[in-house]
């Protein structure tokens, strides 16, 4: 698994007078390490994973198209070859947010390569951008892309700032978005006979964000679709009944400028920070979606459900990191979190071709990890793993929409 590391992002709460608390909250590229860990079946099919350098996207800088620091934004390329010479996959990674509510973020990200390419570096490819056959049955020979996300929006601002330095900072998300694709689109996408958009995280964030811009970018026959893991984010209130991601939603939609991206039936009739949301987002969405996403996910349950300082002591600290440590009261309470989910998956659920993965294992991200996305250990619902489920939704062998039972239910999630 390659590793990745930045600044957490640092929410202010709001306790009685007299009291402050800065909460940590940990960053969204960071991975359960058992949800990336490898099979020795997987291992041995990628015993030797090809290193890929970035490539910088050309005349970037000019277009207005950078990352935080001004430094042209990246990507990471992998040929396909056979029958998917003509199949593309773009895959958004994923890495918090910067916002005007922690606008220390801003001006650290920019010394990271989630703020700058001068600190990327290369990368393997594994899930479902694997070039291994059986490891990624459906899509191994596809031409794959993977963009950096040094934006800190979700790939969806366009606005400037300043950091604590007095350097100016690009929040240039949507012409990163725009400069990408018109650069893979030249490089052959343009000709492409079906084509994925996805993401991770707040990268999944951004493929429902730009499901339908994407779509718009090919002929009608081609087929389009958009798959976004683990980036279902709830408005929900926490342990001390703050709504975490409300306000991280609300200083990124401030500080950002992100309402062109934003759906317009939606900015009719509520607040942009509403329409920020993936609840929201999916109701305008007309382009087939499929959804991966845990009913327990980790990062929600650490970082929205019991954010450090919304409970008394350490009473949630071993739950929160681990839901085998769970009492049955707090487990009631991650069942309400549970419960939350599928209300709101409900419009998705509705719709025709679109799909469903929502599995019950504490985890966040299966899509990018071989040992989550297809393995002898991945997570399984009606004992498919999620490249087997994605591969029947997206060409069409059949209907999926599948909604795991509640924890502990499911003897194949390793958590």
């Amino acid at each position: 698994m390659a590793t990745e590391h930045t600044s957490a992002l640092v929410v202010r709460k709001r306790l009685p007078v007299g009291h402050t608390v800065t909460v940590a909250v940990a960053p969204l590229f960071v991975l359960l390490l058992a949800a990336s860990s490898r099979s020795p079946a997987a291992a041995a099919a990628d015993s030797f994973p090809v290193l890929i350098e970035p490539t910088l996207v050309a005349g970037a800088q000019e277009k207005g198209a950078v990352c935080l620091d001004g430094t042209p934004p990246a990507y990471y390329f992998q040929k396909g070859f056979g029958t998917g010479s003509q199949s593309w996959i773009v895959f958004l990674q994923g890495g918090a947010w910067c916002s005007s509510n922690t606008t220390e973020t801003c001006s650290q990200r920019k010394m990271t390569l989630y703020g700058s390419s001068k600190f990327m570096g290369p990368r393997t490819f594994d899930g479902i951008l694997s070039d291994q056959q059986p490891l990624n049955p459906n899509f191994y020979n596809w031409n794959r892309a993977y963009v950096s996300y040094c934006d800190g929006a979700s790939f969806s601002g366009d606005a400037e700032g300043e950091a604590e330095d007095g350097t100016k900072l690009y929040f240039r998300g949507l012409r990163i978005w725009e400069a990408v694709i018109a650069e893979l689109m030249e490089k052959g996408m343009g000709t492409a006979k079906q084509a994925l958009l996805g993401g991770c995280s707040a990268g999944g964030l951004s493929t429902l964000l730009h499901c339908d811009n994407f779509r718009a970018k090919f002929p009608r026959e081609v087929s389009v679709k958009c798959l976004t893991d683990a980036g279902f984010f709830l408005d929900t209130k926490d342990l001390s009944g703050e709504r975490i991601m409300e306000s991280v939603f609300s200083g990124v939609v401030q500080l950002q400028n992100v309402s062109d991206v934003l759906p317009k039936d939606c900015l009719s009739k509520k607040d942009p920070t509403e329409c920020f949301f993936p609840a929201e987002l999916i109701k305008s969405i007309s382009t087939p979606t499929f959804i991966v996403n845990s009913e327990y996910d980790s990062w929600q349950i650490q970082n929205v459900v019991a954010p450090v300082g919304s409970y008394p002591g350490g009473t949630w600290s071993n739950c929160r990191n681990n839901i085998q440590n769970c009492s049955s009261k707090q487990i009631d309470v991650l069942h309400g979190f549970r419960s939350k989910l599928i209300h709101d998956l409900k419009v998705a659920e509705g719709k025709r071709d679109w799909g469903l993965f929502i599995d019950s294992c504490f985890t966040h991200c299966q899509t990018q990890w071989n040992g989550t996305w297809h393995s002898p250990t991945s997570p399984r619902l009606g004992n498919k793993t999620i490249a087997e489920v994605v591969g029947d939704w997206y060409f069409g062998r059949r209907e999926v929409k599948q909604i795991d039972c509640k924890y502990p239910c499911n003897p194949t999630c390793g958590s």
